[in-house]
């Protein structure tokens, strides 16, 4: 299963590796992810733009992921025996958490499809199952809880909150990105710090994860 996530990025990254990762802030799971080593700075102009036009997230767990696999992990009370939908899940990281904290039903939904062979292959790897979905919009289903990480990168995204607590009486933000995030129902809930595996040496700032929380 690793070679297949492996073959998906060999197109955009040469020599690129998918290996099994422990993640630091998150020890109770490991991931399938890129390896550490994957070459960053001998890409060709060509092989850059193809990168630019396929961002592979999910072959990266991203700081929000794990500061808010970790919260899952240390107050499984807000998933056991509840259904909960990980929206944007890329590798798979807090859908895992949530199944492994005792959730009664996990549907990891993205729209990459690639990301979605990714979190099947990372919840084999720690011997629990998710359900999927590729489009939150295709049905009206209610949830429990729902789970958005590293998703408000992109502004246009913050309409999306409000969309969620229509679905679900509870919603778990984490973002490092939003600086002035003040959205009606959400209230901050707490801070991390938090690096991405495999390091991108990014700026410090988004190295700091803020929690929220919101309920209706």
């Amino acid at each position: 299963m690793v070679h297949s996530l492996a073959e998906l990025l060999l197109e955009f990254l040469p020599a690129a590796q998918v290996v099994e990762t422990a993640l630091p802030l998150v020890p109770e799971m490991p991931l399938y992810l890129l390896s550490a080593d994957f070459p960053q700075h001998d890409l060709s102009p060509e092989q850059t733009q193809r990168i630019m036009n396929y961002p592979a997230y999910w072959c990266f767990c991203w700081a929000s992921g794990q500061v808010m696999a970790r919260y899952i992990f240390d107050n499984p009370d807000l998933v056991y025996g509840r259904k909960v939908l990980d929206f944007g899940c890329g590798s798979g990281v807090a859908a895992i958490a949530a199944k492994l904290a005792g959730a009664s039903e996990v549907i990891a939904c993205d729209l990459d499809e690639d990301a979605i062979k990714a979190s099947r292959a990372n919840a084999a790897l720690n011997e629990t199952e998710l359900s999927y979905s590729d489009d939150f919009f295709a049905n009206d289903d209610d949830y429990d809880l729902i789970l958005v990480a590293d998703v408000l990168y992109d502004r246009a995204n913050l309409p999306l909150l409000d969309a969620f607590l229509k679905r679900a009486p509870t919603v778990l933000v984490a973002d490092s990105r939003v600086k002035d995030f003040q959205v009606d129902g959400y209230q901050w809930l707490a801070l991390q710090r938090a690096t991405t595996v495999p390091d991108l040496a990014e700026s410090e700032e988004f190295s700091r994860v803020n929690l929220y929380l919101g309920q209706r």
